[in-house]
């Protein structure tokens, strides 16, 4: 039996999710199917940050797209609480990104400047100056970085509180529901199968991660992406260590409303191994331990781990295949799904509504690349 329905989305994380809110809130007739449950993956390993500024700390494509997308969240949160009723625990208190080096704080002090040219908040504050900010900060760190605009949500309430919305406003959202392969006629795709037969549409929106690269082959393409294990810590305390994010190259500490504090995040590249390391934890606490000498306190809660999908260029794929017609793309968002969600599920509304775009996708552009058995990957012309 067919089924029939305007626009298909294959995955249920953050970015499949405000996709499926955006498309719903423009009243366009959306079937979300997720193979496990809704932020079950990637979506619910994340620490939540909006590091727009000192995630993409220099004047790369991604910073115009993380501010533009971090500027939506407190109209979203407002708005996915009218639709849900659920809380996505925004909270504004900034981030420090703390220097633990001399080169740090040639660095950090360059990289402020920079922002501040482009109408960013970035105070250098000296040792002293942070410590008075985070007491409990060691007493021999070179100063930090102040990002006043850079917040935090709970990413699994985020996804959830997007797939309440979307269907609260007419989506599908139907769990536990894997899509055996894409359809293809011709030069277009136009619908799915699964175990319960065809699902016609007018477009496939391809969501699902890491896990991306394993249905599009199905037609014959091969999406440059590969997995990144990231592994986190949960420990609290009786009262709070920290009051804003503390964040360094090697490692964050994300205080939580709840009273936990998550660290994180080891970088492991190539493996679709979840296992949870004991090199890589006690890498993060002997972090976390350097920069909160008092941790050593805490009391443990968890560990975990999440597979981020990342890009050979480091730049997520966002918008249209550019050789088979019906098909879309917003995959590769690596470490930034939950930050870049709210802009990435509107500008894909737009792409489906064919609306000029504000937001400028020449750097996200899917590659025209196709996979076979026997040969590596092949780059074919637009």
């Amino acid at each position: 039996m067919e089924q029939t329905v305007d626009v298909i989305i294959v995955g249920g994380g953050v970015i499949g999710c405000s996709i499926a809110y955006h498309l719903s809130k423009r009243g366009i007739k959306v079937r979300l199917l997720e193979r496990g449950r809704i932020a079950s993956e990637a979506s619910s390993a994340a620490a939540g940050m909006l590091a727009a500024q000192a995630e993409f700390i220099d004047s790369v494509p991604l910073f115009d797209w993380a501010r533009q997308s971090r500027a939506m969240f407190p109209a979203l949160t407002a708005d996915l609480q009218a639709h849900s009723g659920m809380e996505i625990g925004l909270v504004q208190q900034g981030l420090l990104r703390v220097a633990t080096s001399e080169e740090d704080v040639l660095r950090y002090h360059a990289q402020a400047e920079l922002q501040r040219q482009s109408g960013e908040s970035a105070q250098w504050l000296s040792a002293q100056e942070a410590l008075a900010l985070e007491g409990t900060l060691a007493s021999d760190v070179y100063g930090a970085l102040y990002l006043e605009n850079d917040h935090q949500v709970v990413a699994p309430s985020l996804t959830l509180a997007y797939a309440s919305a979307a269907a609260a406003l007419g989506a599908e959202i139907r769990e536990h529901s894997e899509v055996q392969e894409l359809l293809r006629e011709g030069g277009r795709i136009t619908g799915v199968r699964m175990q319960d037969g065809i699902h016609r549409c007018q477009q496939v929106i391809i969501a699902s991660s890491i896990w991306s690269q394993a249905l599009l082959r199905t037609v014959g393409y091969d999406l440059p992406l590969y997995p990144v294990k990231g592994e986190c810590i949960a420990v609290r305390t009786n009262k709070p260590l920290i009051r804003r994010t503390i964040y360094t190259d090697n490692c964050y500490l994300v205080p939580k409303a709840n009273g936990e504090l998550l660290i994180g995040a080891t970088v492991t590249p190539h493996t679709m191994q979840r296992h949870v390391t004991v090199g890589g934890i006690l890498a993060l606490m002997g972090v976390a331990e350097r920069l909160i000498p008092s941790i050593r306190g805490a009391t443990w809660i968890r560990t975990w781990s999440g597979l981020r999908p990342q890009t050979p260029q480091g730049l997520p794929y966002i918008g249209n295949h550019p050789e088979l017609a019906g098909l879309m793309i917003a995959a590769g968002h690596y470490r930034n799904g939950i930050l870049l969600s709210p802009l990435t599920g509107s500008v894909m509304a737009d792409l489906v509504e064919g609306i000029e775009l504000a937001a400028d996708l020449t750097a996200f552009q899917v590659p025209a690349m196709r996979w076979s058995k026997d040969q590596e990957m092949t780059g074919v012309g637009i």
